[in-house]
């Protein structure tokens, strides 16, 4: 019976995270993260400032989780690319592609989620960190099958997936991506792509 009331106190806990998180994004989209408190979402989902307190101690703490479930849709969008059959370089150029493309569509078109990503960037929050982990050991992992299939030589494919990451990193970084769109003097996201590319293959 205990196991049965603890199951269903988690159940509706997270359903009230969910609630709260989806209010939450829909205010921050429409009105900005810096023009939303925690009184607007309660006012939203028709409840007390207090409720909300019971599930997130700030409005930062709300910020981080849906961050984290934003950031959590980029990991499964890069699984999906890397559990496919192609080959290691046919991958890591689809991932450098549909990186860049998501970060224009969905952090830049849609102004309120780039201030959202920009202040957790600007704050160096954990699961930004997290985030780069994350990527980094897929990374790793395609580039481990590459070296093994003799589409790469044989190096470090930790400190290879690192490098890859830091040389695309203008790719998937909202600020970098914006500064950087439609200039003539930079290199175009094939172009760098193709570079980081050939760099594992030296």
């Amino acid at each position: 019976m205990t196991e049965i009331v603890d199951s269903l106190a988690d159940t509706t806990r997270r359903e009230n995270v969910t609630r709260i998180l989806d209010a939450a994004e829909r205010l921050f989209r429409h009105y900005g993260y810096a023009k939303t408190n925690v009184a607007d979402i309660a006012r939203e989902l028709g409840m007390s400032p207090a409720n909300i307190y019971r599930f997130f101690a700030s409005k930062t703490e709300i910020h981080q989780a849906l961050c984290a479930r934003m950031l959590d849709g980029v990991h499964a969008m890069a699984l999906e690319i890397f559990r496919s059959k192609a080959s290691a370089v046919d991958r890591l150029r689809r991932y450098g592609q549909a990186q860049y493309r998501l970060t224009v569509e969905t952090m830049l078109d849609q102004e309120k989620v780039h201030e959202m990503v920009v202040v957790a960037m600007e704050r160096d929050w954990h699961v930004i960190d997290k985030h780069i982990d994350r990527l980094n050991a897929l990374l790793a992992d395609v580039i481990r099958e590459g070296i093994a299939a003799g589409e790469f030589p044989e190096q470090d494919a930790d400190v290879a997936a690192r490098c890859f990451g830091a040389a695309t990193v203008t790719l998937c970084h909202p600020q970098m991506v914006a500064q950087c769109l439609a200039k003539e003097n930079r290199a175009t996201p094939d172009e760098l792509i193709d570079f980081a590319i050939r760099a594992l293959k030296t």
